[in-house]
């Protein structure tokens, strides 16, 4: 079986024997699967965030919906570390972030 390429038949046999678990194995599988979509979110944060380098010119959408231009500082574990010109810093998760044309 390939890795994200489930079967509908194995699916169903993994419901079935989900149905089946005491509450001690139903702990044990959520921490697993939480443990796998931690895993997966951080690997997906490393490729976004090798498009980035400190000093790149950026651009994002602040909460307010206003666009928000910036130098990254640093590249953190999950985010880039951003100075916009006010002189704020923020930490923005890579997948918001783009390069400002030149």
């Amino acid at each position: 079986m390939q890795q994200g390429n489930v079967k509908l038949l194995d699916r169903n046999s993994a419901v079935e024997a989900i149905k089946n678990l005491n509450e001690e194995d139903l702990l044990l599988v959520n921490r697993l699967i939480i443990e796998r979509l931690k895993l997966i979110s951080q690997a997906k944060s490393i490729r976004l965030m090798a498009d980035f380098s400190s000093g790149d010119r950026i651009w994002f959408h602040g909460p307010d919906g206003q666009s928000k231009k910036g130098t990254i500082l640093r590249l953190n574990k999950k985010t880039a570390s951003i100075r916009t010109g006010d002189g704020h810093t923020w930490n923005v998760h890579p997948g918001f972030l783009k390069k400002e044309s030149i």
